[in-house]
């Protein structure tokens, strides 16, 4: 369906702000060199210029109440596949380097203190036994992660019971096993997990927004992404969401989607999203920046 912009819909659009807002009250003063309007001609123009609007809005409010992607989404973890990549590195006697994949590093020391992480938060890392450590992740003085990772004997294979939270008592839980693909001994190395036990359910809710554009908000994040497809960057929103976020995107077509995350101007990710013909499947492929294998997240319809 075409859309409409405001500046094919208006003749005056394109003038002066100032001459365009009088010309709408209708105290514009002609000069003796303009020519006069008679105010039938006058009432005539006003009328074409309300139905055009009312033609442009008309068709953002039907384009946004027919588009298939708008409703509540839940993921089907057993058509899912995700692959979480990271990176320990030792970084000195008891420190070490960590990189989840969110787009940045943390140095932290493993004794059990809380430590400056990333986006405004605090990381422990406690070492309960010889091969199991317990992660700590707070904002504000509150929780928001905990995270116990347990070494394998052979040091080939990192289980790690995953849970986040929220003030408003909400929990989210996932069973992640690494496998070790660098390194050779202790947790220092690289991890990639292709096998994970979603403990929580997961829910995408897609709305309308501004005419043609959609609002993708994830309530186990917090965070909404509002956008129009017209590949600008709009922020993303939420208490919990790194500063500098922001999402782009384009309609492919009428059951394509695909979407750009950005941190500080950033891609950390791109996604497209393709909608079954039946409209009750949404495949979402999901490839993250630096990772080497894209996730497949596959929701239906509620």
């Amino acid at each position: 369906m075409a859309s409409f912009a405001l500046d094919e819909c208006i003749p005056c659009y394109r003038q002066s702000r100032a001459k365009c807002e009088i010309m709408f009250d209708g105290y514009h003063t002609l000069s003796s060199a303009e020519p006069r309007v008679s105010a039938k001609e006058d009432s005539v123009f006003k009328r074409a210029l309300q139905l055009l609007l009312a033609a442009w809005l008309t068709t953002g409010t039907l384009w946004a109440a027919s588009d298939p992607f708008v409703g509540k989404w839940k993921l089907d973890p057993s058509q899912s596949k995700e692959t979480d990549q990271m990176k320990i590195e030792a970084a000195g006697p008891n420190r070490y380097v960590f990189d989840f994949g969110g787009g940045g590093t943390e140095t932290i020391a493993v004794d059990g203190t809380e430590q400056p992480g990333y986006s405004g938060t605090t990381l422990s890392v406690t070492p309960v036994e010889p091969n199991t450590w317990k992660l700590v992740r707070k904002k504000d003085g509150y929780t928001v992660m905990t995270a116990i990772f347990k070494l394998s004997a052979d040091a080939k294979t990192l289980t790690d019971n995953f849970t986040a939270s929220r003030p408003d008592g909400w929990t989210f839980s996932i069973d992640y096993v690494f496998t070790r693909t660098a390194g050779s001994s202790g947790f220092a190395g690289r991890w990639e997990s292709l096998n994970e036990k979603l403990n929580s359910v997961y829910e995408l809710e897609i709305q309308p927004y501004q005419g043609d554009g959609l609002a993708l908000l994830l309530p186990a994040e917090h965070s909404a992404r509002k956008m129009k497809f017209d590949g600008k960057d709009y922020p993303v929103q939420g208490a919990e969401v790194a500063p500098g976020s922001a999402s782009s995107g384009r309609r492919v077509n009428d059951h394509t989607l695909e979407i750009a995350d950005k941190i500080n101007g950033r891609i950390t990710d791109t996604q497209r999203i393709i909608l079954s013909p039946d409209l009750n499947t949404l495949t979402m492929t999901v490839q993250q920046a630096g990772h080497s294998k894209p996730d497949a997240l596959v929701f239906n319809r509620e």
